[in-house]
């Protein structure tokens, strides 16, 4: 044997003898993790704020942001049982769900839900949760157990990507679960059904919305909030520019879309006009989501936030409407004016 061959043979086994592949194991979820990914009810609906996923036919792999320098979002679009504030009992065992959408680029692929802070409510630490497409809402719930010991509890959980960064929900990084446990004074609902429902003409007359006037009492403080922080003057409530923001919501909820231009052809003038509110000065602004996703979605946005800052509004009317069938469930409508 010459040689150059016993040299290359020596130099062949010594590379193969530094290489070595393992195989991550598979991790399978705890038992009180539950998630479910909720396809988009309308077909070919693709949402302003994401960017459909590109089609493929191979198995997805892993992708990390950075590797597919995509951008990280979510919207929580509700919280679909156990709202803040319910009464349980003491070592009573509970189920919280909350849904959420990815509205950012990248696929939540090995992404993780974890508990963060607060009351843990023996929550586990970290679960895994289905693969969600931009564009795609997914329904999560956790099994909990109250406390023993009468009060108030609130417990954080995160989303997080494959190197375990948080994703944003809006601009916080933290959804959450509160109960009260003992003898408290019952929390008023604030989420009813509307037994007649806001139709426009050619719109979806099947539509059994929802509204939820904790949530237009917390956007209207958060608002009066920033124009406080400004030095402005708050904005006062008015009956009709309420009414004209309700039926907007609805409409959008309903008819599942989100713009200005009403499912009928109308514009904001003519709403403010049909409830009955006539002025050339007003404003309006919508958004999806919570009342801070509201409030992150037009501070990212220079001429929304003029819109929350105007120093010729004097009056503001707040709409609401959740629609389970929609693409982003909850609609706001803001409408403000002055003379």
């Amino acid at each position: 044997m010459s040689r150059k061959l016993v040299s290359f043979l020596l130099i062949a086994s010594f590379l193969t003898a530094c290489i070595s592949i393992s195989a991550e194991p598979e991790e399978t979820a705890p038992v009180n993790f539950v998630t479910a990914t909720l396809a988009p009810t309308k077909a070919g609906f693709v949402p302003a704020t994401s960017t459909p996923a590109p089609e493929t036919t191979h198995t997805p792999t892993l992708v990390t942001p950075a590797a597919a320098s995509c951008k990280d979002s979510a919207v929580l679009l509700r919280d679909v049982t156990i709202p803040d504030n319910t009464q349980m009992k003491a070592g009573e065992t509970f189920t919280k769900t909350w849904e959420i959408q990815n509205n950012g680029t990248c696929p939540w692929i090995n992404y993780t839900l974890g508990f963060a802070a607060g009351d843990q409510m023996n929550a586990p630490l970290s679960a895994p949760i289905e693969t969600t497409l931009p564009g795609e809402k997914l329904s999560v719930s956790v099994d909990l157990i109250a406390s023993t010991t009468n009060g108030s509890y609130i417990g954080y959980f995160t989303l997080n990507d494959p190197v375990g960064k948080d994703v944003p929900i809006g601009i916080e990084k933290t959804f959450w679960v509160k109960i009260i446990v003992g003898s408290v004074t019952p929390q008023l609902t604030s989420q009813s059904s509307i037994n007649t429902p806001y139709v426009p003409s050619g719109g979806n007359s099947n539509c059994a919305y929802s509204q939820n006037s904790a949530y237009v009492q917390q956007l209207i403080a958060l608002i009066n909030q920033a124009r406080a922080s400004a030095n402005l003057y708050a904005l006062t409530v008015n009956a009709q520019l309420t009414s004209a923001a309700q039926g907007h919501s609805a409409d959008m909820a309903c008819n599942n879309f989100l713009g200005h231009t009403g499912s009928d052809g109308s514009w904001i003038g003519d709403r403010l006009t049909a409830a009955g509110y006539n002025t050339y000065n007003y404003e309006e602004i919508i958004a999806i989501g919570t009342p801070q996703n509201a409030m992150d979605q037009w501070a990212s946005d220079a001429p929304h936030w003029e819109s929350v800052l105007s120093t010729s509004a004097t009056e503001i009317g707040v709409g609401y409407a959740y629609y389970a069938s929609s693409d982003f469930g909850g609609y706001f409508t803001v409408d403000m004016g002055g003379s």
